[in-house]
């Protein structure tokens, strides 16, 4: 089985590319921070405590005995440096446990000499103990821990999270900033889809790749518009020329022409003719519909009561009296028009020769489905999809009939035209049905 793409809009795809670009700045800065900024913190520090050693190793050797008992008594009191003599059973625990502390403990060796002792504890006392000897006389310095102590995790998670939410914040702003033309582009041109060809887009905006598509899709909008006013003129020309010579055809038939037979012939081939010049005229109709809320069921009762023949046709209707759609009440009663008239032609059995129509309907949240059912032989399953296709005839013998082949292109047109959909399926039990959502009224 084919894997079922995630299908995303181009702003979700720029928003989450962008966001991933930064983010991945983000970490990237925040580690390249911590390696370029702990060693030289680390010797730094360092650096502070091995001087601190050395003044008080130098206050030490200037002073006698006595003296020195006083000193370290003073020292001792300073609540961030602690000097006091090394016993040979004191207990200390390494202090280089990490890269930080290794580095720390290495650059204090090297200042003060390789049997400097760095410890982290002393007799379960924690902090930064400095192990050194004065004469053969060993003694302890108690610096402060904090000035080894690298930056705060919390704060590290604090500034960090700041700078992903700006990054996803960022990254929404310049997404949007960056869709918004193409939104307003698709917009056009679904307005240009549905018959609306004044759209236009501004052409003065700043991005030059933008302004250039924005005015090549206006140029576009006003030659539709104007290929548009053509047709219209154009067909308006046709329908009147044709009918004009069929009208005085009629006429001379009905003057001239003695045989009965062949003057009912004649009256049905030009009938015919005109009927051609109708369907022609319905399928190339302009989109310009107005739909409003329209009963479905008098309009259904209208168009059968135009097939009143019962030797060809019978229609039932099941649509209740209270159903409302969103329609053109013309273009709704075309459309039912041609599918009684397709489902007469096609629609037949073949044990009594008469075609069975019916008319249900159903909800389906907020669409109303009208379907239209004949109880005839159906279509070739592989040709459904191309029955709505313009003069095409989904049976060879139909090829013989009078109609020109824009019945069912008509009406998916018209539905299409009234914010609609149209579908055709062959029924389980034979006959073809047609299905025809239109919004529910409100």
């Amino acid at each position: 089985m084919a894997r079922k793409q995630v299908a995303l809009s181009l702003f979700w795809r720029t928003f989450f590319l962008l966001a991933l670009l930064l983010a991945s700045g983000v970490v990237a800065w925040v580690q390249t921070f911590r390696a370029l900024e702990f060693e030289p913190r680390a010797i730094q520090s360092a650096i502070q405590i091995a001087s601190l050693v050395k003044l008080a190793r130098a206050a030490l050797l200037s002073t006698d005995g006595i003296n020195r008992v006083a000193l370290l008594k003073g020292v001792s009191r300073q609540e961030s440096l602690k000097l006091a003599p090394r016993e040979r059973g004191d207990k200390w625990e390494r202090f280089d446990t990490d890269r930080v502390s290794r580095i720390t403990a290495l650059e204090l060796r090297s200042q003060l000499g390789a049997d400097t002792i760095v410890a982290s504890s002393v007799n379960g006392v924690p902090g930064l103990w400095i192990g050194f000897s004065i004469e053969k006389d060993p003694y302890w310095l108690e610096a402060d821990p904090t000035r080894t102590a690298p930056i705060s995790w919390s704060a590290l998670t604090l500034w960090v999270s700041i700078a992903l939410l700006a990054t996803v914040l960022g990254s929404a702003a310049i997404a949007r900033l960056i869709n918004q033309p193409l939104k307003e582009l698709s917009f056009a041109a679904s307005r240009i889809r549905e018959g609306e060809y004044d759209s236009r887009l501004d052409e003065t905006t700043l991005t030059a790749e933008i302004r250039q598509v924005n005015m090549g899709f206006n140029r576009m909008a006003r030659e539709l518009a104007k290929v548009e006013q053509d047709r219209a003129v154009m067909l308006a020309g046709i329908s009147h020329d044709l009918r004009t010579p069929l009208a005085r055809l009629r006429l001379e038939a009905e003057m001239s022409v003695q045989d009965e037979d062949a003057k009912r012939n004649m009256a049905l081939d030009i009938e015919q003719l005109d009927n051609i010049i109708d369907k022609f005229m319905d399928y190339a109709r302009p989109g310009d519909n107005q739909t409003v809320p329209v009963h479905l069921s008098s309009v259904v009762d209208r168009e059968m009561a135009a097939f009143r023949d019962t030797s060809q046709i019978r229609i039932t209707s099941r649509v209740a009296i209270d159903t409302k759609v969103m329609a053109d009440e013309t273009e709704l009663g075309r459309v039912l028009q041609n599918l009684f008239e397709n489902a007469r032609r096609y629609g037949r059995s073949t044990d009594t020769g008469i075609a069975r129509v019916s008319v249900t309907y159903s909800r389906a949240g907020p669409w109303v489905i009208l379907t239209v059912r004949d109880f005839g032989q159906g279509a070739d399953p592989k040709k459904l999809a191309q029955l709505t296709t313009p003069f095409f005839r989904g049976d060879a013998a139909r090829t013989a009939a009078t109609g020109a082949g824009l019945g069912l292109a008509i009406v998916d047109k018209a539905v299409q035209r009234m914010g609609g959909t149209f579908e055709l399926a062959n029924a389980v039990d034979g006959g073809l049905m047609a299905h025809i959502r239109l919004k529910k009224a409100p």
